[in-house]
């Protein structure tokens, strides 16, 4: 009951009033953000030695994993693998520092990203709170769940752009030349803005089924219109994972399948919107 009256003095409320709602929900949430960032900051040896610099080791799982699997399956589908197993990340050049203060920026950077990584969850939940008011109350009950779902899609979006998307970018970038009188010499400061960008990328990207269940919520999206895009959807998600992978079928599959899964949950998503709208 104390809910309800809260609720409806919030939607009495002035535009004043909800911008001061607003600012205290995003004070909060900066907040958390700056905790989780101040932690990552601390613990410099494991965000940079085992997560950072992790996909540049020649012995980091993807690599090991993707060179055993693939010289397993060479075995059985020899035509699959022309030039065999897919060993790669062996001989990735050293990062280089030309400025300054170029570590320290580098190290504060990659803290803020920790930080938004690890508040997301938090971040939701203030989001949620500050248009909960303005929701029914069937859709107020669904919090925890939306939290949740959106949490793991995230979390899940994140692993597999560090563990999948990374390595490999990682491998043809720095392996990548136009000449071979040009030298590949990485810094340390655009070596951290591929990995924070792709990790930030993949954890946006894994949120389109949330996406689209509000947007069909609004009527912006109808299950036809998705399934109309399906063939463009499915080739960018195939010229995506030529451009970043090695040049071989196998690598190309692993990283478009997931795209082209979380599209058909995406439409599945919003057919069971329109239809419980439609009811």
């Amino acid at each position: 009951m104390a809910n309800e009256e809260r609720i409806d003095e919030e939607a009495e409320m002035s535009f004043l009033d909800h911008l001061e709602i607003l600012r205290w929900h995003l004070v909060r949430s900066i907040s958390a953000v700056m905790l989780a960032a101040i932690g990552a900051f601390i613990f410099k040896g494991f965000i940079f030695d085992v997560l950072i610099f992790g996909p540049k080791s020649p012995d980091f799982i993807t690599y090991r994993a993707l060179c055993a699997f693939s010289n397993k399956l060479s075995q059985w589908i020899p035509a699959l693998f022309p030039d065999g197993a897919i060993c790669i990340g062996q001989d990735l050049p050293d990062l280089i520092n030309l400025t300054m203060a170029g570590q320290f920026s580098a190290h504060i950077l990659t803290s803020l990203v920790a930080g938004v990584i690890l508040a997301f969850p938090f971040i939701l939940w203030e989001v949620w709170r500050f248009i909960g008011p303005g929701l029914k109350k069937q859709e107020r009950n669904m919090a925890r769940g939306f939290i949740a779902a959106a949490s793991l899609l995230f979390f899940t979006g994140v692993l597999f752009g560090y563990y999948v998307i990374c390595p490999l970018s990682i491998n043809f970038f720095l392996n990548y030349q136009v000449s071979e009188t040009v030298l590949n010499s990485p810094t340390l400061t655009t070596y951290i803005s591929l990995i924070t960008s792709v990790v930030i990328a993949c954890g946006a990207v894994f949120e389109l089924p949330i996406l689209v269940y509000f947007l069909t919520k609004v009527g912006l999206v109808t299950p036809k219109m998705l399934k109309a895009f399906r063939r463009h959807a499915f080739v960018s998600a195939l010229i995506l994972s030529a451009v970043i992978t090695p040049p071989d079928v196998f690598s190309q599959i692993l990283v478009s399948i997931p795209i082209l899964i979380l599209y058909e949950l995406s439409i599945w998503i919003s057919r069971i919107v329109t239809k419980r709208e439609a009811a």
